[in-house]
């Protein structure tokens, strides 16, 4: 029986070497990226037993992906079809003034047609926490009705859910994400948000803590937890606040930071730990991450104490 179960997109990721322009490139490295299997991984690899689920094409690339996610040691629980395509991103970093820009190509792919009977359902029920992101609704009216069938069919067998905004401004308008999120709501136990997409999507002003307080208060969350960047984050559970700031990083890649934090903060959750030394696992793992090429948080949970423990001001013999 799986701990945690994520379901959503996973992507291939094609990007020039150090910052080279896509349109002057000879070489593009491959790797496997989606949010909730980036979730997984990174829980995984604190702790807990994750399982991974989505619908790929029975393609080479369908497969690599596969493979690749497999190779961290989840399980992937992959419905196989011979229709739609493997969707892909291109990633292009730069520097000041240069941003980093990302190019989407993955329309019809073959997640877009997933329904509730495609995936392990039963799995599902048994694990102890259900995890999605506000990604996977945005890809097709199907998957919409998917995601909101799925997180009732967890929460009906007491299985806690949670539930990242993730915004994207290149899959809908923050109004279309605002209708549809706060449809989802009643069936999640534990929302992440940065605090920007709060405001730009949910609508939402104020201090990080206003912003939980009132979340959590409007839609009955069990806990709500706010990432702020550079000044960390801060979560609100059971009527108290718990504050984390980030951990010092130099930044090699920051794509899948958040993933990574939430990954670990929901593995230790899953351990038995409160609320506070999950944020600081979280803080830590997302940390690492940035140092890190790729999306996945390739760490061990020793590496994630240690900066854990450095944090703390504890002494390193």
């Amino acid at each position: 029986m799986a701990d945690l179960v994520t379901f959503g997109e996973t992507m291939l990721r094609l990007s020039p070497p150090d910052r080279e322009r896509i349109e002057t490139t000879s070489t593009l490295e491959l790797r496997a990226a989606g949010a909730e299997s980036n979730v997984a991984i990174a829980a995984q690899r604190i702790g807990a037993d994750a399982t991974w689920t989505s619908k790929l094409p029975d393609s080479p690339l369908g497969r690599r992906v596969a493979a690749e996610l497999r190779s961290h040691g989840i399980d992937a629980a992959v419905a196989w079809s011979d229709d739609g395509r493997q969707g892909t991103y291109y990633l292009e970093h730069g520097s000041t003034p240069r941003g980093t820009n990302v190019i989407y190509d993955r329309s019809d792919a073959a997640v877009t047609t997933t329904r509730p009977d495609d995936l392990p359902l039963s799995t599902v029920r048994d694990a102890d926490w259900f995890h999605t992101s506000g990604i996977t609704p945005a890809l097709s009216s199907t998957l919409e009705s998917t995601v909101a069938d799925v997180l009732s069919t967890a929460r009906d067998a007491g299985t806690t859910t949670s539930f990242d905004v993730n915004y994207r401004s290149k899959l809908w308008s923050p109004e279309e994400a605002r209708a549809t999120l706060t449809e989802l709501f009643p069936a999640v136990d534990v929302l992440t948000t940065a605090k920007r997409d709060a405001r730009e999507v949910l609508g939402r002003e104020g201090d990080a803590e206003s912003i939980a307080r009132g979340l959590a208060d409007d839609h009955d969350f069990e806990t709500v937890v706010v990432t702020r960047g550079e000044d960390g984050a801060l979560a609100f559970h059971d009527g108290a606040v718990f504050e984390q700031p980030a951990v010092e990083t130099e930044t090699v890649d920051p794509i899948g930071t958040g993933d990574a934090f939430v990954g670990a903060f929901v593995a230790r959750r899953l351990a038995g730990d409160d609320v506070q030394t999950a944020l600081e696992y979280g803080a830590a793992t997302a940390a690492m991450k940035r140092t890190i090429p790729g999306d996945v948080a390739v760490v061990t949970r020793e590496e994630v104490e240690a900066v854990v423990d450095a944090d703390r001001g504890a002494i390193s013999r």
